[in-house]
């Protein structure tokens, strides 16, 4: 199990990921982790923002293998989301724990 964030860089007013300026948006060497790590079967995002930033930035430039490993959404454990309980949030985590 691996935990690094989508974004190496960005530039944002706030803590929030709605202020994350897309021109500032520059995503972590994930072709290069992932040969680094041939054995990551699943890749999980710690909330909408980290799989949009995936899915535009990231996955359009990795080669069909790795562009192809499974991806899974996550409710971001941010207290800003707050809508979601604390509860849900952890089942939804438990994800992680089960094999794929």
């Amino acid at each position: 199990m691996a935990l690094w964030d989508v974004l190496r860089t960005c530039t944002r007013s706030s803590s929030l990921d709605s202020d994350i300026l897309e021109a500032s948006i520059v995503p972590q060497d994930f072709e290069g982790f992932l040969h680094a790590h041939p054995r990551i079967g699943v890749i999980f995002f710690n909330g909408a923002k980290a799989e949009s930033v995936w899915r535009r930035h990231v996955r359009p430039a990795l080669p069909d293998d790795f562009a192809a490993i499974p991806t899974v959404r996550l409710p971001s454990t941010s207290p800003a989301n707050a809508a979601i309980p604390v509860s849900a949030k952890q089942n939804a985590w438990r994800a992680i724990l089960a094999p794929v």
